[in-house]
């Protein structure tokens, strides 16, 4: 079972980063205010990257290390790298 770690565009541009087990049933959380405090003032929101990952720690791991990136990093990545729904 893969773990994957996703960010989502908010309402207002800004960007949130988690990690899940099912990436469309997270995003749809956030939509409909289940998902974290952060984005419920902030949807709708949309999907604009995420990745699978083995363990919870990898996609864990991951998370954190976007989290420590600035904004720009974040940005680019959303850029370089395509949305994969495994």
């Amino acid at each position: 079972m893969p773990f994957y770690t996703y960010m989502v565009r908010c309402a207002d541009g800004t960007l949130y980063t988690g990690w899940t087990l099912d990436v469309d049933k997270r995003v749809a959380a956030h939509n409909a205010g289940r998902g974290a405090k952060y984005t419920r003032s902030r949807r709708p929101v949309r999907l604009v990257w995420s990745r699978a990952f083995p363990t919870k720690h990898d996609a864990m791991h991951w998370e954190w290390q976007i989290k420590q990136m600035p904004r720009a990093e974040k940005e680019a990545l959303c850029q370089s790298l395509p949305k994969e729904m495994v």
